[in-house]
């Protein structure tokens, strides 16, 4: 048995073979490649094979092929890292040397500082006080000129390195305001009293205080608020006058803070950061507008 000989059909037109196949009368053209693709592919295997030898391409059980060149792009970043902190050690051993205020006068190394800090306070800090650090109900707003516990670099750091009441620091930020309606300090006329009274200090609408509601105040509040009630920074008490609320500036916000009283607490970044990079993050969130 033979094979039944095939016979090749020239289309006429062009003059190039066809491969016939034929769809409505169209008869599909048997047209080579050109060259310059053949070669381009052909240069493509070639590449990929040499590239498979060299570099590190196949995939194993555990591991990959690691190439005949030992490359590896892990190594690579490693070393780039490397080179880095050796570029800017220099400046970050003036950093972990120099106190707070003697870096604040050095422009160079603020620059540095601040931008490091920067990065750090978008890993560890933006979680509850924001990327822009504008803050939330409970979450101190970085941006403004109010601070709790003192704005002053020192203060910061203070602040950052041993927390706000951290059950973990022994050095830690710590103060309570009492629940001076839930544990019968006062009643409950004398909270409305106070309520409205605090609220008047900084413009909050509300009923009109008592001609007894200033004593009130001076009584069980001054110790921490201070007598004009603008805040004791040194035992955490906050400024009641300036309209700047760390919980909403409302008169129920206030009834309630009074009845009883909310903690916010914040870590004692010590424990988990060094020391450069907690000056690194005081520096940075002096900077934002609200150091003083």
């Amino acid at each position: 048995m033979t094979d039944k000989p095939t016979t090749r059909e020239i289309d006429e037109l062009t003059g190039t073979e066809t491969t016939g196949h034929e769809w409505d009368g169209i008869k599909e053209l048997n047209t080579p490649m050109p060259r310059w693709w053949l070669w381009t592919f052909y240069a493509t295997i070639a590449f990929s094979v040499g590239y498979t030898i060299l570099f590190p391409a196949w995939p194993m059980i555990s591991s990959a092929t690691g190439g005949v060149l030992g490359y590896s792009s892990r190594a690579e970043l490693h070393q780039d890292l490397s080179n880095l902190q050796t570029a800017n050690q220099a400046v970050v051993n003036r950093i972990t040397e120099l106190p707070l205020h003697e870096i604040l006068a050095d422009g160079e190394l603020t620059r540095f500082a601040s931008a490091a800090g920067a990065s750090a306070f978008k890993v560890n800090c933006s979680q509850c006080h924001g990327t822009g650090a504008a803050g939330a109900s409970g979450y101190p707003n970085l941006n403004d000129d109010s601070w709790i516990w003192g704005g002053t670099v020192d203060d910061i750091y203070l602040t950052i390195a041993h927390g706000v009441r951290s059950a973990t620091d022994p050095d830690t930020r710590f103060n309570l305001m009492p629940n001076f309606g839930a544990d019968g300090m006062l009643d409950r006329a004398q909270i409305k009293d106070m309520v409205a009274y605090v609220a008047g200090l900084s413009g909050i609408e509300a009923e009109s205080a008592s001609p007894e509601a200033a004593q009130l105040f001076l009584d069980n509040c001054s110790g921490c608020h201070g007598a004009d009630a603008k805040g004791v920074a040194e035992l955490g008490g906050p400024d009641l006058t300036d309209a700047i609320w760390l919980y909403e500036g409302s008169v129920a916000s206030i009834e309630a803070q009074l009845n009883r009283a909310r903690h916010g607490m914040m870590p004692a970044w010590s424990e988990k950061l060094d020391d450069v990079t907690i000056k690194q993050l005081a520096i940075y969130v002096h900077g934002l507008g609200g150091g003083q």
